[in-house]
């Protein structure tokens, strides 16, 4: 053992001068930017891992019959999302081009050359265009995964095709061009740090029109238009799904900061970001104690996730008190728009307008109230809030890019799923949804035993 000891002892004296040199080797310059590169791939894998809580919140929120369906079509999406934003989504979102959308960048190379010539907005980075186009893959996808819940148990797997590659090329890069690619909104001084407007209110809207083209779940309403309860299968997977969303939104938002050295800004962002979501935690679960007169679960975990959206884009600009103001209040608006959506005829399972549309534009408006005008001036967009000195100049700005961007993915939206519906239609037939979308699709359960053991039972009874 002593040898063993001696030699590991005498092996890494003569490698610690090899990585002392090696280091030296590199200038501080050079060092920053691998950390940052580092930190911004890190940043990306968080983000990406948010699919896995996508999965997991959206099956355990939905029937047991659909679970595989729910699970497995984010994969699918995702992979779609991946190649069609590669070759052409990036290009329109961050190419150069004019205020509207971006003209180049297409079919993204990796090369120096390439950003250089066609994607001047990422041309001064250290950071290599190859890790920042996977960072914003990764914002493309979880919006593209936000649009998703308004099809949930009832969508046909062709449109999952169509409409995710027409949304990835079409849609969402439009708007992230308009803030973040050097478009208008951009210009104005719009702030949306890591994208309450651009990732979640653009996925929240395509969500909204599938439902309302889609039209309710069988059984869920009654002829008298009062809504029944169709709880999920399981009730844990979505707490599960809940945390691995809080986690990867540190990706989300302190990824944002695009660097790990400096100032540790990126350490401000994820502490606005935590208080947030436990406002939201905290509020959404009180609010539904006083209205159920029970504390709901899934009321407080809808209330942290749209106190993450809410504060998505506000978590550069805001204080840590404001933070926990902007999260509790977003728990409480996307619980009372939820049980209105619902009585009003909307349908939508996993509830994805009320946490991520409603919450959205709040948190968007949040910053033209409370952007201290440091923290603005540190950024660099935009300017203080309404609270803050800053009157109503930023809060009019920020209305606008709602305005803006709710509409354009509204109208669009409408058109291509409203011609999806009148040629191959967007919904499964009766039959095909009463019996699940697992088998119907699949053709296999993603319970197998639990659905056998359940079809066995109804013929007993029967």
């Amino acid at each position: 053992m002593l040898k063993k000891l001696l030699f590991s002892t005498g092996a890494m004296s003569l490698l610690v001068p090899t990585l002392a040199f090696a280091a030296d080797d590199k200038t501080p310059a050079q060092l920053a930017a691998a950390i940052d590169s580092v930190w911004v791939m890190l940043g990306a894998i968080l983000v990406i891992f948010m699919q896995a809580g996508f999965a997991l919140l959206e099956a355990g929120s939905t029937r047991m019959k659909n679970a595989g369906h729910v699970a497995g079509k984010t994969i699918l999406t995702f992979g779609l999302c991946a190649i069609a934003f590669w070759a052409v989504g990036f290009g329109l979102a961050f190419g150069d081009g004019n205020a509207f959308v971006g003209t180049g960048g297409f079919f993204l190379d990796g090369t120096a050359e390439q950003t250089a010539a066609s994607i001047s907005v990422f041309a001064g980075s250290p950071i290599p265009i190859s890790i920042l186009f996977l960072f914003q893959l990764a914002f493309a996808g979880v919006s593209l995964a936000i649009a998703w819940g308004g099809f949930a148990e009832r969508g046909k797997l062709p449109v999952y095709f169509i409409f995710g590659i027409l949304f990835t090329v079409l849609i969402y890069p439009v708007v992230a061009h308009w803030v973040w690619g050097g478009g208008w909104l951009g210009e104005l001084g719009m702030q949306d740090f890591a994208g309450s407007t651009v990732v979640h209110l653009q996925g929240a809207t395509a969500a909204l029109v599938a439902t309302i083209l889609l039209k309710p779940r069988i059984g869920k309403y009654n002829k008298d238009k009062t809504p029944n309860l169709i709880p999920g299968h399981n009730q844990v997977l979505s707490v599960l799904g809940v945390i691995i969303l809080w986690i990867g939104w540190f990706g989300f938002n302190a990824g944002s900061t695009l660097s790990a050295t400096g100032d540790g800004f990126f350490g401000y962002v994820a502490l606005t970001t935590n208080l947030a979501a436990a406002a939201g935690a905290v509020a959404a679960m009180v609010i539904s104690w006083m209205y159920f007169g029970k504390a709901d679960i899934p009321s407080m975990l809808n209330g942290v996730l749209a106190a993450l959206v809410a504060i998505t884009a506000a978590c550069a600009f805001v204080t840590p008190r404001d933070a926990i103001i902007i999260g509790a209040i977003s728990g409480i608006i996307t619980f009372f728009t939820a049980q209105w959506f619902e009585k009003m005829g909307v349908d939508d399972p996993i509830y994805a307008f009320s946490v991520h549309g409603i919450a959205g534009i709040w948190g968007t408006l949040s910053t033209g109230i409370f952007a201290t005008p440091e923290l603005a001036q540190s950024v660099g967009v935009g300017g203080a809030g309404l609270l803050y000195g800053g009157g109503f100049h930023q809060l009019g700005i920020q209305a606008l890019g709602v305005f803006g961007a709710f509409l354009f993915v509204l109208v669009l939206s409408f058109i291509i799923l409203g011609i999806l519906k009148a040629t191959i239609g967007l919904r499964v037939t009766e039959e095909e949804e009463i019996i699940g979308l697992d088998l119907s699709e699949h053709g296999s359960y993603g319970y197998p035993e639990q659905m056998k053991k359940a079809a066995q039972v109804s013929t007993t009874s029967a």
